[in-house]
């Protein structure tokens, strides 16, 4: 059976043991394993220093990655308006430079990267005509992208967990 690591901040939930429960159901449903980030032995008692825990975290992470056949990444803005959860993102680039199949979701799919920093932080020209986010003055990616370019350009991205999970099924089943 083929292994899809689910990654994403769905760990930070309060339901996230029912939200990962049926996320592996649509998997399966689909005759695919869905692999649950781990907790590092935390949840079977595990009581090691911080940085123990994160090592630990860390690691066996990195094992179900390059153990799973494909990642579908929960993408949403995590923490603030714009920005996904920065250990997905990690867990995204590792996939990639491993060459398995990566496919994102994420809310507001319709709108292009420039729409969202528009909407949160403002916008401002300048006498060239570059767009300048107006809260933090980082100049705007304008490439029609749904994310930063290094996401957009090596994800497929969706609007929903079933429209990605759909697209790696059909990749998984090609070869």
């Amino acid at each position: 059976m083929k292994k899809i690591y689910l990654a994403g901040p769905d760990v930070f939930f309060r339901d996230a043991d029912a939200r990962f429960g049926a996320m592996q159901a649509r998997c399966a449903a689909l005759g695919l394993q869905g692999v649950r980030p781990s907790d590092g032995g935390l949840s079977s008692g595990f009581a090691g220093t911080g940085d123990e825990i994160a090592r630990r975290i860390c690691d066996a992470n990195v094992e179900l990655i390059r153990g799973s056949d494909a990642l579908l990444a929960n993408l949403m803005p995590f923490r603030n308006a714009l920005e996904p959860d920065s250990g997905t993102v990690f867990e995204v680039g590792m996939a990639v430079a491993l060459g398995k199949p990566v496919a994102g979701f994420l809310p507001d799919i319709h709108l292009s990267y420039e729409d969202k920093v528009i909407r949160v932080c403002g916008v401002q020209r300048d006498a060239a005509g570059l767009a300048w986010d107006a809260a933090h003055g980082f100049m705007v990616e304008e490439f029609g992208q749904k994310m930063n370019l290094m996401l957009s350009r090596s994800v497929a991205l969706f609007g929903s967990f079933e429209q990605a999970l759909g697209h790696l099924s059909a990749v998984l089943a090609k070869g």
